[in-house]
């Protein structure tokens, strides 16, 4: 009979307690006394008893074209054992079937776990004080929103390897304009400037490096010119990963996926996911950082220790350029376009770029103030800078590169698309641009209100019934008599006064 560990020891225990063989195998829950004089004598457990199995159970079905696979993966270590399977069936369809997959995928894997090689991760000591690292994670997958809307954003996140101190700023995008204000906001929380700052090959902060930098590594990459100013102005280095190795950069991915389950886990105490505005919402945020460094001081203290103290001032959250608005009244900035008022076609405007928005000056008067678009060759026109231009030129609608942003609402849409059915095309089109005139003048939902209302009509209708419709009646001016003023009175009301003063 066989027994475990524990029972063996329960054995042992007894025995030296002055049982009987008999007595402690009954202790031990063993029928028979044999079994504790077995172990008795031999003084071991059975685990240590046991012998590794080192023979198949059963046949091995791959054993005769084995020899081919092995020497198909040693020249192609990177075809999947799927593919092998595959190939095998159509070679011997009789011989083997679908259920196999699963123990061919295991004998694949056994190959290449005696036979392949992989990359290993390099443990690493860290250094107090000596590298903050910097990296984008996206947040979306958390939830949330803002005045019940939608929120798509990322945290720029800022990490101190050797303690873990964590900070980080709310952004649309992993610019070059988020990471200064991601790096700017860590190091006046942190009071101290670290000697390196690590991020990812991010375009942000590096690029591909030009045909007079070719005597380097084709796998390395150059550090972006404006980025270097902003290091240097706090007296930092740079660094960066190797492409393709984004274990590199461990610490910081590691801190992403931990920060964002304690989000996660915050939100669910909170009971919802809305925020009332993005300072509320990047409030809420900070105050999950503040609690998680609570528990860093001891090692952050280590870091400050040898760290400098931050003694410049902080660069502008945002960048002024000076742009010149093209012909087409576009404003291009950082690769996207925006419309600009006509007035200002071929003017050179002043234009503070921050993280969420962009402001437009010209002649000291801030023009317009619009949301920051991202990535590139993205556009934002407004409708109402172009009608006019529109209204002179209709035939230009048709054709028009950024006719879509001319449909404010699918009302809009709906309505040309109704008057293109019932008119000629040029016709078509000037009623809606006199439409789209009408809202430019007024008030777009009382347009929209309107177009609603004619479109569930089964009458014909035009530029003329919208504006029927919106235009308020004009009431005629009727004719007021001049009055006349007699003097006389106002001068009895003083004289009073005037004998009160000259007594």
């Amino acid at each position: 009979m066989t027994a475990t560990d524990a029972q063996v020891r329960i054995i042992m225990r007894e025995r030296r307690k002055g049982c009987t063989q008999e007595q402690a195998a009954a202790k031990a829950n063993l029928r028979s006394p044999k079994t504790a004089r077995k172990y008795e004598k031999l003084d071991k457990f059975p685990s240590e008893l046991k012998q590794p199995r080192r023979y198949r159970t059963r046949s091995d079905p791959f054993e005769e074209d084995w020899s081919e696979v092995e020497t198909l993966l040693e020249n192609a270590p990177e075809l999947e054992a799927k593919t092998l399977f595959e190939w095998l069936n159509e070679r011997k369809a009789e011989k083997y079937q679908e259920g196999q997959l699963r123990t061919f995928q295991r004998r694949i894997s056994n190959w290449r776990a005696l036979h392949g090689e992989n990359l290993l991760t390099l443990d690493q000591i860290r250094q107090p004080g000596e590298a903050l690292q910097t990296d984008g994670t996206w947040m979306n997958e958390l939830g949330v929103s803002l005045g019940g809307q939608a929120f798509a954003h990322m945290l720029l996140h800022s990490v101190l390897p050797y303690s873990n101190w964590e900070w980080g700023r709310v952004v649309q995008s992993e610019s070059l304009l988020a990471i200064r204000l991601g790096l700017q906001s860590t190091l006046a929380k942190l009071g101290y400037v670290p000697r390196i700052h690590q991020t990812d090959n991010t375009t942000a902060a590096t690029h591909n490096l030009g045909p007079q930098e070719r005597d380097k590594s084709l796998e390395e990459r150059g550090f972006n010119k404006e980025y270097l100013q902003l290091l240097t102005h706090f007296g930092m280095e740079p660094r960066t990963i190797h492409v393709g190795s984004p274990d590199e950069n461990g610490d910081i991915e590691a801190a992403n996926g931990s920060f964002k389950r304690a989000v996660k886990q915050h939100l669910l105490l909170r009971g919802s996911r809305d925020f009332d505005s993005l300072e509320a919402y990047e409030g809420f945020l900070w105050g999950i950082m503040e609690k998680r460094n609570e528990l860093r001081r001891e090692k952050l203290a280590e870091e400050l220790a040898v760290m400098k103290p931050l003694n410049v001032d902080l660069w502008p959250a945002m960048r002024e350029l000076r742009p010149r608005v093209g012909n087409n009244g576009i404003l291009r900035v950082c690769n996207n376009g925006y419309s600009m008022p006509s007035g200002l076609k071929g003017k050179r405007v002043t234009v503070y770029v921050y993280e969420w928005r962009i402001e437009v000056w010209y002649a000291n008067q801030c023009v317009e103030n619009l949301p920051r678009l991202t990535g590139v060759q993205h556009y934002h026109v407004n409708y109402r800078h172009v009608i006019d231009t529109l209204l002179r030129k209709p035939g230009g609608f048709r054709n028009y590169r950024f006719r879509e942003d001319l449909f404010p609402t699918s009302v809009f849409r709906n309505a040309w698309e109704t008057l293109q059915a019932r008119f000629s095309p040029r016709k078509a089109d000037l009623s809606y641009l006199r439409i789209l005139k009408l809202a430019a003048q007024g008030l777009e939902t009382d347009v929209a209100a309107a177009l609603e209302g004619l479109l569930a009509s089964p009458n014909a209708w035009d530029d003329q019934s919208v504006a029927a419709l919106v235009q308020p009646v004009q009431l005629p001016i009727p004719n007021l008599e001049a009055d006349y003023v007699n003097l006389a009175v106002y001068d009895r009301f003083l004289s009073p006064e005037v004998c009160n003063v000259s007594a």
